[in-house]
């Protein structure tokens, strides 16, 4: 079991789990240990997560500082005592190493030992491309998604009682998979099932999971799964992506919103694990125009994300919901970002082995697109860096910046999480952390789900 207690950060010449000797050309191509390294079978006092974490520390530090010979040295060791198959703590320090590895590849001195390192290795991270019916059994494997479904369409809805047009902006990483369950829901209201908009940004994504339909597929899937519970469902995809603050998104939404806003239409904004895909900056100032909804002076450069939730604030949506992951990967340092994304990842490879087997494809996959996160978070900078996901409390102060008040979940929605919660590893947990629902693993913060109407 691995547990991390958030120890404060120490500089890199307080820790020192090892010394490493320096090193000539020649010895960097023997095929044996480096000298002054344990053999295979001494390394097993490497073996601790918090070992492995201060080794992949030193590799980043070795990497960033184009330093090959001891790069490569401490990849040797990191090869043999964190294998790929191996337990949870071996297999999540191997997805950081692969990922330094690839960061080293793309570095100028570094690339002939990312080559030599990964001689035995596949470098890229091969993604699968789920079906509707293997998506959605696969978001049902654990609460990772399932949790922030139930307390979104609990709150979503206690707002929309007694309306009779409901439009529903899904922003969300699943492919609209939690709709099913809330058409459901709508379809049982005691004053009858109501017109249920659904508009979704309709440009492939780029981060897993994938999935194997094209927008307009889906819709009619949906449309049609709708129809089979009575409810009449319009469906639009709007060509609109997160590089850019799904700006052309927001501009349709506020012409439609100036069209059906005194109609008594409500309007649900649903974000699921999705905004942490905007870029934090701008990569060039926006033009500074009246009919904009992201109009601010160039000279300040404005956070993407901070213009997005000002726009979504002027639309005045009767709720909106903001589920993501609690941790903070936003850090423009290697090794403190390294930290971070090591000391949270370790849940779902942790989580994993208490429901799939060793070697099912359910696994494989589940495991790949954890290793695609963490590549990106590590590998990558810039705009190619999109895993940029932010704490709960980091959200919480920008949704109170655009002129968001937090709301409540009901005891009702709290009871739901815990009845889901039980169907699922004992290891799973729930707590309130003043308006919002937070999961946890084992204690630690996983998922957090947060409620908001405009203040």
């Amino acid at each position: 079991m691995m547990q991390f207690t958030g120890t404060p950060s120490h500089s890199l010449h307080q820790i020192a789990p090892f010394s490493i000797p320096t090193m000539n050309k020649n010895q960097i191509h023997q095929a044996r240990p480096w000298p002054g390294f344990p053999t295979s079978k001494g390394l097993a006092s490497f073996g601790d997560a918090n070992c492995m974490e201060q080794l992949l520390i030193h590799c980043a530090n070795a990497i960033e500082s184009n330093d090959a010979t001891l790069a490569q040295q401490i990849i040797w060791v990191l090869n043999n005592i964190a294998p790929p198959d191996g337990d949870s703590n071996q297999r999540l320090t191997s997805a950081f190493l692969q990922a330094l590895i690839v960061r080293a590849a793309k570095s100028g001195s570094c690339k002939m030992l990312a080559a030599m390192a990964n001689a035995h290795r596949n470098l890229s991270v091969e993604t699968h491309t789920f079906s509707v019916i293997e998506l959605a059994n696969f978001v049902d494997l654990t609460p990772w998604h399932r949790f922030g479904f139930t307390t979104a369409n609990a709150a979503i809805l206690e707002a929309v009682e007694g309306y009779s047009v409901i439009h529903i902006v899904d922003l969300s990483s699943t492919y609209c998979m939690q709709i099913p369950t809330l058409i459901d829901a709508i379809a049982n209201r005691f004053e009858g099932p109501p017109l249920v908009k659904l508009t979704v940004p309709g440009v492939p994504k780029d981060v897993p999971p994938l999935l194997d339909l094209t927008y307009e597929e889906l819709g009619s899937k949906l449309v049609n799964f709708a129809r089979s519970r009575n409810v009449m469902l319009e469906f639009r995809a709007v060509p609109s992506t997160h590089a850019d603050g799904f700006a052309s998104l927001i501009d349709q939404l506020r012409l439609q919103h100036l069209v059906y806003a005194e109609a008594g239409e409500a309007l649900v904004i649903n974000c699921h694990m999705m905004l942490h895909y905007i870029p934090e900056e701008t990569s060039s100032p926006l033009p500074n125009t009246n009919s904009n909804p992201y109009t601010f002076q160039p000279t300040l450069n404005p956070s993407l994300r901070t213009m997005f939730l000002k726009a979504l604030r002027g639309l005045n949506p009767t709720i909106a919901i903001l589920v993501d992951e609690d941790a903070d990967l936003t850090s423009n340092n290697l090794v403190c970002r390294l930290r971070s994304a090591f000391n949270y990842l370790w849940i779902p490879y942790d989580t994993v082995d208490t429901f799939l087997p060793i070697g099912s494809k359910q696994r494989q996959w589940y495991e790949a697109n954890i290793c695609w996160k963490v590549e990106n978070v590590i590998a990558h900078e810039g705009l190619q860096r999109v895993e940029r996901v932010e704490s709960k409390s980091r959200w919480v102060q920008r949704m109170r910046n655009a002129e968001f008040r937090g709301v409540s979940f009901g005891d009702e929605t709290v009871s739901e999480v815990k009845t889901m919660l039980d169907e699922h590893a004992a290891g799973w947990g729930l707590k309130k952390e003043d308006d919002d629902l937070v999961l946890t693993w084992k204690g630690h913060n996983a998922v957090f789900a947060t409620a908001w109407v405009p203040g």
